[in-house]
């Protein structure tokens, strides 16, 4: 697969200035793609903050087996 600025439909014949056109939109979907993630880390992280703590294991838990079927 070839892609380079000339192929662009909008771009055709358009020489270096639509590669440099095509480069730059690239760029920008990048950095968007990079704040997304970078977002989706940040609320994965506070999401595990957010949750409540388990029930503290009392000294007597499993003192009392029923080992009848």
């Amino acid at each position: 697969m070839n892609i380079s600025g000339s192929n662009l439909p909008a771009m055709s014949g358009a020489g270096p200035g639509g590669e440099v056109y095509s480069a730059s939109l690239a760029k920008k979907q990048q950095q968007a793609d990079g704040r997304a993630a970078l977002a989706l880390i940040e609320s994965a992280g506070s999401t595990a903050a957010a949750q409540t703590p388990a029930k503290s294991v009392t000294a007597s838990l499993g003192n009392n087996i029923n080992v009848y079927v």
